[in-house]
């Protein structure tokens, strides 16, 4: 009988890593049980073909803990030139009825969020990109300063081809 469990973890382990051929770079980093306003989530991109395209993600992982409707987001694309594109994103995180949004089984969801189509890197050396949160209350100017539910912030690089 364990042989038969470990062939199907296999067979399927296989088939869902092989679906995903489009990925280059997918990456997650905790901020633990909530996400602190002056927490930057930073990553630091692979070498990628300068003659390609490719799409970028935000990934969110949240939980019913999460007390907002939609999550504003500051993106930074750090170019090996120092040069830094800065974004502000908004995103909307729930249902009408105030379910999560993402995908899983659980009360944990995993949003795919979009942030650039098509985007190439043409400069030679090191791209990273730098996340932190800017959710505000409604009438308030200080950011929410502990933001929770949030427990994971990712990013993610598709090939276009």
């Amino acid at each position: 009988m364990k042989i038969i469990n470990s062939i199907v973890f296999v067979l399927l382990l296989l088939l869902v890593t092989s679906c995903d051929k489009k990925r280059v770079f997918d990456e997650y980093k905790s901020v633990g049980k909530s996400w602190h306003k002056d927490s930057i989530v930073s990553f630091e991109l692979p070498k990628l073909d300068s003659k390609k395209t490719y799409n970028l993600y935000v990934n969110i992982r949240d939980n019913d803990d999460y007390p907002f409707n939609n999550l504003f987001l500051i993106v930074s694309l750090e170019q090996p030139n120092k040069k830094i594109k800065v974004d502000t994103l908004e995103y909307q995180m729930t249902n009408p009825d105030g379910t999560l949004l993402g995908d899983g089984f659980t009360d944990i969801k995993e949003s795919k969020l979009f942030y650039k189509r098509k985007e190439s890197f043409t400069l030679n050396g090191i791209y990273k990109i730098h996340i932190k949160h800017a959710v505000r209350e409604t009438g308030k100017i200080e950011g929410v300063s502990t933001l929770d539910g949030i427990t994971d912030v990712g990013f993610r690089i598709e090939s276009t081809e």
